[in-house]
């Protein structure tokens, strides 16, 4: 099944993309249509012999995870471009146009507008807006936990708080807050290495 062409089928509805995750052998997608659509949507995927899930279903919206067994050329372009990790999800897809939302260098930039380009995919920037804020590359929950985790020394050395401690008091489990710190620590490092040094 072709998302994208099932929605050009659908004009004027909205179908999310809330996740992507890459796989060995190809891409792992999370796709969410409203309920209304939800035999159309079943019975498209079971046409095209895809591996699916239904994660969730209610009284609004079903919600599907599958497996491509190749990397569409938009997010090959994303991917080779170091942009996945700045996506701002969910994705919004209506009428066969894609809406993706991110926060990159401009190398970054630069660079997904090249592998598009490559791709022969067609695409449309809306807006480009210029920040000078270093905390605008992170989630509002990694600025959370990165602040709180500033805030009680566990970045000092020697440290003055661990993560267990950490954890505590953010109220999440300790593999928990170890992610979410290392996510933000990863967007930071990228935004910081990616950027011309003098």
């Amino acid at each position: 099944m072709d998302i994208v062409d099932f929605s050009t089928n659908h004009p004027g509805e909205e179908f999310q993309i809330p996740a992507v995750f890459p796989t060995n052998t190809g891409l792992r997608v999370a796709f969410k249509a409203p309920m209304e659509y939800r035999q159309a949507v079943l019975r498209s995927f079971d046409d095209a012999r895809l591996t699916y899930d239904v994660l969730h279903t209610d009284n609004q919206s079903i919600l599907i995870q599958y497996e491509m067994p190749l990397i569409p050329p938009p997010i090959r372009a994303i991917l080779d471009s170091g942009n996945l990790i700045t996506l701002q999800f969910p994705l919004t897809l209506r009428n066969g146009w894609i809406t993706i939302d991110l926060t990159t260098s401009h190398e970054r930039l630069s660079q997904l507008k090249a592998e598009f380009e490559d791709t022969g995919f067609t695409y449309e920037v809306v807006s480009v807006t210029q920040s000078t804020q270093p905390t605008d590359i992170l989630t509002d929950r990694q600025q959370q936990f990165m602040l709180e985790a500033l805030q009680r020394g566990y970045y000092d050395s020697p440290r003055q708080c661990t993560l267990t401690g950490l954890a505590a008091e953010l109220d999440v489990g300790k593999s928990t807050a170890s992610r979410v710190l290392h996510d933000a620590e990863e967007r930071v490092v990228k935004e910081f290495f990616t950027e011309p040094i003098e």
